[in-house]
């Protein structure tokens, strides 16, 4: 299944459209009707607004919020349905009637139940919001009892207000059939189960059932910290979108020689952090990272150049170094900011020297090269493709900020080299990974993803009914299935292992409270999420071409599924050089090959592609020919320079770095100290 999330994504966005249309249309026919008045048009219209409202929030649509900003909100909608419902039983000539009397005085009770309800719930969230939140740290001497059920807690507003539809069916129901017995059951259940509801939350508002106060968590995790003694911290701030930035780290710190920490910014960072045994603390407020025990860290790594990082930058004990979340030709590589850190680690020489040629300010014995741990899984090219038909695989970098036309290929380039690729002479399978920033900021880049999509698609399901790869269909599906079977064992496995680890808690705390460290349980789960990716590459043919989004699908195992790539100036590039293979890049801005391999290290050994992508031909014949691979020799030797080389391995080069930065930290605390206990001569 190609793209399944994609067309989900499309389709579901169109139904929140119509559904939105719906409710926005009913309430004026709810209106209309109570006016007329005409019982059954407003019962129908009232169902049509009651069943978009649920499938909007169900959905989480970002209409909700946007119905909340024109004074359309949740309680103002249900609110106006019970108003109309009363004018309608009013035109209905029952404004003497004890049913009319009894109708408000039950809706006005239902109406003041949902302010204590919704001030319990804001009281139960606030005191179980955590000042840190944290993974694998022992809070131990804090008191986090357990969270209320989702099923109080999960959308409950939404909850609370939908408990009016028994209330509005008896009423309905009576007007009809003249039996007002219906509308007072209908009342009174309405009114029950939201007593009912309030009585469920009110135990947890005891204060045994609440989480200590701010005071009491900050002084736990200093405690903690006193007796961990963190050494190495991996500092990161950034959205939600950005936690692959952070993510890509996690391994390497789980190899540093030391005691490493990962201290994060963001709360909503915390629920897109891979799996990792290296305790996490999540620290929102700066007034509160200010305060914490920090004093036995010596060295702070940060991956992303973010104004939050002022902080941590302030604190003169420990040494701080710009790692960054990857190695590219692309200016943020180069960003000016970057001179406030004690050190620049980049991958190899060209990032020394891309710095050398910016003179942003970052000096050259300030840099150090440390490799690329990351890229240890990159399997290194053998020379043949891997199956009988060349894979290619299309990456290309996001929009970025501005609108410069080096920024990414997918705007005037992308379709060309899509098409070129799916209706090459001798036949292609394509891979299509976008960035996870793609169309984040630009919607015509999102409409180009779209539509390159949509062509991948239509493609992959010409191929399935081709005669040329009915055998190749028939033969696989036994695997195919097989490898379907074994995906589902694996994710039954790892839904069973996340919720041993606490990983499906019902809120931050209790999060924080049973997120303890277990490394085989890590262990095992490292060793699923590889089995299940491979099992996910053999439940497709290697004829099929795929679009691949998502955490899943990881972007290395992209690169060793591939024979050749074509990509933009980012590190993508410089990461696949890793490999050995055949690649291009597009110089979109139409710089001239010169020009541009001139200005960007990554692509010396690269096939430079026009917007046209006339070029595509010569990247597939030093695929498919390695006699016609004229830059085979450039790239080794590219990879050395852009990278480092392969011994000491990188992980040795970076804690190599660690361990020689930390020294220098320790040095300078001891001749602080030193000074500060000499006496001041007079």
């Amino acid at each position: 299944m190609i793209s399944k999330a994609m067309r989900l994504a499309r389709v579901g966005s169109g139904s929140e459209l119509v559904a939105a249309l719906l409710m926005a249309l009913g309430f004026p026919c709810i209106m209309l009707a109570a006016i007329l008045p005409n019982l059954w048009f407003f019962a129908g219209a009232a169902a049509v607004t009651y069943l978009a409202d649920r499938y909007l929030h169900h959905c989480g649509s970002y209409l909700i919020n946007r119905l909340t900003a024109i004074r359309a909100g949740l309680s103002i909608r249900f609110l106006v349905r019970q108003l109309l419902l009363i004018l309608l039983l009013s035109r209905m000539g029952y404004g003497e009637e004890p049913l009319f009397y009894v109708t408000v005085a039950c809706l006005l009770a239902f109406y003041g139940l949902q302010a204590p309800q919704s001030a319990i719930v804001t009281l139960i969230r606030l005191r179980r919001k955590l000042p840190v939140a944290t993974r694998n740290v022992d809070l131990e001497r804090v008191r986090i009892p357990d969270a209320p059920s989702l099923l109080l807690m999960n959308r409950p507003a939404e909850k609370m207000l939908h408990l009016d539809v028994f209330a509005v069916a008896g009423v309905l129901i009576a007007a009809e059939t003249g039996k007002d017995v219906v509308a007072y059951v209908g009342l009174g259940l309405t009114l029950v189960l939201a007593l009912l509801y309030l009585l469920l939350l009110l135990p947890y508002i005891r204060p045994k059932r609440l989480v200590g106060p701010a005071d009491e968590v900050l002084d736990a995790v200093d405690t903690w910290l006193r007796e961990y003694k963190p050494t190495v911290v991996l500092y990161f701030s950034g959205s939600k979108d950005s936690a692959y930035q952070a993510n890509m780290w996690l391994e390497t710190m789980a190899q540093v020689e030391g005691r490493p920490m990962i201290l994060l910014r963001e709360r909503n960072i915390l629920p897109q952090l891979a799996e990792t045994s290296v305790p996490v603390l999540c620290v929102p407020g700066g007034v509160h990272l200010m305060n914490l025990d920090l004093s036995s860290v010596r060295v702070a790594l940060y991956a992303a150049n973010v104004g939050k990082n002022i902080h941590l930058l302030r604190v003169p004990t420990m040494k701080h170094v710009f790692i960054g979340h990857g190695d590219s030709d692309k200016i943020a590589s180069v960003n000016p900011y970057s001179k406030v850190y004690d050190e620049v680690w980049t991958a190899g020489r060209a990032g020394r020297d891309r710095y050398a040629l910016a003179d942003v300010g970052v000096r050259d014995e300030d840099i150090v090269e440390v490799g690329r741990p990351q890229l240890a899984t990159i399997q290194s090219w053998s020379g043949t493709q891997r199956n009988p038909i060349p894979t290619v695989l299309y990456a290309p970098t996001w929009e970025g900020w501005d609108d410069n036309p080096g920024n990414t290929s997918l705007l005037l380039a992308g379709e060309n080299i899509v098409r070129r690729l799916l209706e090459a002479e001798r036949p292609v399978r394509l891979l299509y990974k976008p960035h996870p920033f793609t169309g984040t900021r630009s919607a015509r880049a999102k409409e180009v993803h779209q539509r390159i999509t949509a062509m991948i698609e239509q493609a992959a399901a010409a191929r399935a009914t081709d005669p040329r790869w009915a055998e190749q269909t028939a033969a696989g599906r036994g695997e195919r299935a097989e490898a379907r079977a074994e995906m589902a064992r694996i994710e039954a496995r790892l839904a069973e292992l996340a919720a041993g680890g606490a990983r499906i808690a019902r809120d931050e705390a209790e999060l924080s409270r049973d997120s303890l460290a277990d490394p085989a349980r890590e262990a095992e789960t490292a060793r699923l999420k590889n089995e299940w990716n491979a099992a996910a590459w053999r439940s497709q043919g290697w004829w099929e071409h795929r679009v691949i989004t998502g955490a899943q699908m990881r972007l290395y195992d992209c690169f060793n599924e591939s024979d050749a790539m074509v990509s933009d100036i980012s590190s993508v590039v410089s990461d696949f050089i890793a490999s050995g293979k055949p690649y291009a890049v597009t110089d979109s801005a139409e710089l001239g090959e010169e020009e541009f391999r001139r200005q960007n290290t990554a692509v010396r050994a690269a096939v430079i592609l026009s917007n046209s992508a006339a070029e595509l031909d010569e990247l597939l014949a030093a695929v498919t020919d390695p006699a016609s691979d004229a830059l085979a020799d450039a790239r080794l030797e590219l990879k050395q320079y852009l990278l480092g080389p392969d011994e000491p391995t990188s992980i040795v080069q970076f804690n190599t770095a660690v361990k020689a930065l930390a020294a220098r930290s320790e040095a300078r605390n001891a001749g602080v100290k030193k000074s500060l206990s000499e006496p001041v001569s007079g």
